[in-house]
């Protein structure tokens, strides 16, 4: 499954506005950055305590990032 496609899935099984989920995809010259894009009621549950929700998608993109030989970063708006 391509990075993007995993980040929206998750991200679509967290919120309560799966509707209002988006994702784009930037490559870059050291890499690709995943945008993704929440309600502002659902942000929290993205984030999660403390970042948790936010390190653990970022701790899969890069083993993700790891099989495909490229850098992947997430930002989360």
């Amino acid at each position: 499954m391509p990075a993007a496609e995993f980040v929206e899935y998750v991200a679509k099984s967290l919120v309560d506005d799966p509707d209002a989920v988006s994702v784009e995809v930037q490559e870059q010259p050291d890499g690709r950055v995943i945008q993704l894009h929440v309600a502002e009621d659902d942000m929290g549950k993205v984030i999660g305590r403390n970042g948790s929700v936010a390190k653990a998608l970022r701790t899969l993109l890069k083993v993700m990032s790891a099989r495909e030989g490229e850098s992947i970063q997430l930002e989360i708006d």
